[in-house]
C-alpha cells in the first residue's frame, strides 16, 4: 500500500504543471467562489428548497380546502341575529416542519390506478359535489391535482371515481388522522432537456394526503399532488438575482486577487529579484511592500539580515585573504631569498654567515607554523556551534586560570560574588578565552590582572583590567582584526583576540574592549545557563 502511494505521488509530481502563484491564488478563489453553486446543484440544496416550497404550498392548499370541507360538511346554520363577534378560537400557531428531503426521503413508484371499491358514502359524495367549484378554482390557480376520498378510501371525483386508493400509505395515514406527504415517480414526465440528469426532482411528484375532520371524526381525505418547480426553471426565474450574485462574487474575486497580488505575489517577486542580484554580487535594496503582511515582512527582515551577513562575511574574507597573503609573503620571501643566497654563494660563505641565514630560515618557518596553527584554531572557532545545553561554573574556571598563570612577576586577583550563576558556554572554551586575555596582559608588561564577575538579569559579565601600558588609542578599533598585532617581532600572530571573540560568539556571548584610565579593560559577556530541572521523584 505504501509503495502504491509512493508511486502515485511520484506520477502526480511528474505531471503536475509548474504554475505561477497568481494563477494558483486566482484558481483557488474561483474554486471557493464556485463551491456554493456546485453545492446548490450537486448537493441538492437549491432543488431541495424548491421541493420543500412545493410541499408547503400543497400543505397550505390542503389545510384550507379541508377546513372548508369540514365547515360545509358540518351543516352548521348561522344564528340569527349574528353575534357581535365570532366565537373565540384558541390560538395554536406553530411552524410545520417539512417532511420530504431529496437526500433522504424514499421515492415511491408512480401512483397505481384505483382498485375496484365498494359503494361510496352518499354524504361524502354530496360533500364532494358541493366542494367541486372550490376544487376547480384552486386547481386552475395552483395547477395541483385535487382528489377527494370518503372514509373508506373511495375516490369521489376524477377519471377514476368509484375506485379505491385505501392501500396507499399516504391515504392510510390520512384516514388515521395524520396528514402525510410522499414523493412518487412521475410516470408521465417526458425528458425535455439534456441536463435533466442533474435534477433529481425532474421526474417526481409530491402527493399530500390530508384528512377532512367533521366533529372530531375523519369523514374523508383530500389527496393533492403536484410536480415541484423544475431546477432550471427556478434558476431561470431567479436569473436576475443569480446574475447579480455572480457579478458581485466576480468583482470581489478581482479585488481579493489584486490585494493578494500586492500583499504576497509582488513582494515575493521583488525578493526573488533581490536574491538573484545578491547571488551575482550586487546588493539591491529591497523595498518593503505597500500592503504589509506579518510573514512577508518577517521574510524581508530575514533577507536583509542574511544580505548584511553575506556582505560582512564577503568583506571579512577579502580582508582576511589580503592579510593572509601579506603575513605569509614576508616569511616566504625571507626563506626564498636565503635559499637563493645559499645556492649561489653558499660555497664562498663563512660558517657564521651560513648559520645566520639558516637561523633566519628556521625562524621564518616557525612563524609560518604558528600562523598555520592559529589559522586552524580560528577556522574551528568560526565554524564552531555551541551546544544548546552547555553550562560551566565560571568561578572554578577563573580559579584554575589564576592558579596556572600567577607567578612572581604576574598576579591574578579574583573578585567573585558568593552566589555565582552558571554560564551557557563550554568550560574549555571559556578557559581558552580567559587564558588568551591573561597571556596578552602578561606579554604586554602588566604585573597584575584584576578579574571581577557580576550578574544581571540578562547574563554574566566578566571584567578583566590589567595595570600594563594599555592599548594606544589608534590601535583600539583594530584589536579584533585578524593578523593585527603590535608584537610581531616577539612572535605574535594577531589571531588570539579574533579566536576568543569567535568562541564566545558561538555560544551567544561577546568580547569587548572598554575604555580604561590605565592598562587594558576587556569585558566578557556570557548568557546565563537555564536552571537545572529538579530531579525526578523515585
Amino acid at each position: 500500500m505504501m509503495r502504491l502511494w509512493a508511486r502515485t505521488k511520484a506520477a502526480v509530481a511528474r505531471r503536475w504543471p509548474i504554475l505561477r502563484l497568481r494563477t494558483i491564488l486566482l484558481g483557488t478563489l474561483l474554486f471557493v467562489a464556485a463551491l456554493p453553486g456546485f453545492g446548490a446543484i450537486f448537493l441538492r440544496v437549491y432543488e431541495n428548497a424548491l421541493v420543500r416550497r412545493t410541499e408547503a404550498e400543497l400543505v397550505a392548499q390542503g389545510a384550507a380546502l379541508a377546513a372548508s370541507a369540514a365547515v360545509v360538511g358540518s351543516g352548521i346554520a348561522l344564528p340569527a341575529p349574528l353575534p357581535a363577534a365570532p366565537p373565540a378560537v384558541p390560538e395554536r400557531y406553530h411552524d410545520r416542519v417539512t417532511e420530504v428531503d431529496l437526500r433522504s426521503s424514499p421515492i415511491l413508484p408512480p401512483r397505481p390506478r384505483a382498485a375496484a371499491g365498494a359503494v361510496a358514502d352518499p354524504a361524502a359524495v354530496a360533500l364532494a359535489w358541493r366542494m367541486m367549484p372550490a376544487f376547480q378554482e384552486t386547481k386552475v390557480t395552483t395547477l395541483a391535482s385535487i382528489l377527494m376520498l370518503d372514509r373508506q378510501g373511495i375516490l369521489l371525483n376524477g377519471p377514476q371515481a368509484g375506485g379505491s386508493l385505501a392501500t396507499l400509505p399516504e391515504v392510510h395515514a390520512a384516514l388515521a388522522g395524520v396528514p402525510t406527504t410522499v414523493l412518487r415517480e412521475n410516470a408521465g414526465y417526458p425528458a425535455r432537456h439534456a441536463l435533466d440528469w442533474l435534477s433529481r426532482a425532474a421526474n417526481i411528484r409530491l402527493h399530500h394526503a390530508r384528512p377532512v375532520v367533521v366533529e372530531g371524526k375523519v369523514v374523508g381525505v383530500l389527496l393533492l399532488s403536484r410536480s415541484p418547480r423544475a431546477l432550471f426553471l427556478g434558476i431561470y426565474e431567479d436569473r436576475g438575482k443569480i446574475a447579480l450574485g455572480v457579478a458581485a462574487i466576480f468583482a470581489m474575486l478581482l479585488v481579493l486577487s489584486a490585494v493578494l497580488s500586492r500583499a504576497i505575489v509582488r513582494p515575493i517577486e521583488g525578493l526573488s529579484r533581490a536574491t538573484r542580484a545578491l547571488a551575482s554580487g550586487r546588493r539591491v535594496p529591497s523595498r518593503q511592500p505597500t500592503l504589509q503582511v506579518v510573514e512577508i515582512r518577517a521574510l524581508y527582515e530575514d533577507f536583509e539580515q542574511m544580505a548584511d551577513a553575506i556582505e560582512k562575511r564577503s568583506r571579512y574574507l577579502r580582508d582576511f585573504a589580503a592579510s593572509l597573503s601579506h603575513e605569509f609573503k614576508t616569511p616566504l620571501a625571507g626563506i626564498s631569498g636565503a635559499i637563493e643566497l645559499l645556492q649561489d654563494h653558499g660555497a664562498q660563505m663563512s660558517p657564521a654567515d651560513s648559520e645566520r641565514f639558516l637561523a633566519n630560515m628556521a625562524a621564518d618557518a616557525r612563524r609560518l607554523s604558528r600562523l598555520v596553527g592559529r589559522l586552524m584554531e580560528l577556522a574551528r572557532a568560526d565554524v564552531h556551534v555551541g551546544a544548546a545545553q552547555a553550562a560551566a561554573q565560571p568561578g572554578e574556571i577563573l580559579a584554575a586560570v589564576a592558579d596556572a598563570l600567577s607567578g612572581e612577576h604576574f598576579a591574578v586577583t579574583l573578585d567573585l560574588p558568593e552566589a555565582m550563576p552558571a554560564v551557557s558556554i563550554d568550560g574549555d572554551a571559556l578557559e581558552a578565552v580567559l587564558t588568551t586575555l591573561a597571556e596578552n596582559a602578561r606579554q604586554a608588561g602588566a604585573r597584575s590582572l584584576a578579574v571581577t564577575l557580576a550578574s544581571d538579569g540578562n547574563g554574566v559579565r566578566i571584567d578583566l583590567v590589567d595595570d600594563g601600558p594599555g592599548i594606544p588609542e589608534a590601535d583600539r578599533p583594530r584589536v579584533f582584526e585578524p593578523f593585527f598585532t603590535s608584537k610581531r617581532e616577539q612572535g605574535g600572530t594577531g589571531l588570539g583576540l579574533p579566536i576568543a571573540r569567535s568562541l564566545l560568539g558561538a555560544y551567544g556571548g561577546d568580547l569587548a574592549l572598554l575604555p580604561a584610565a590605565t592598562g587594558a579593560h576587556f569585558r566578557i559577556s556570557c548568557p546565563a545557563a537555564p536552571p537545572s530541572p529538579p530531579p525526578a521523584p523515585r
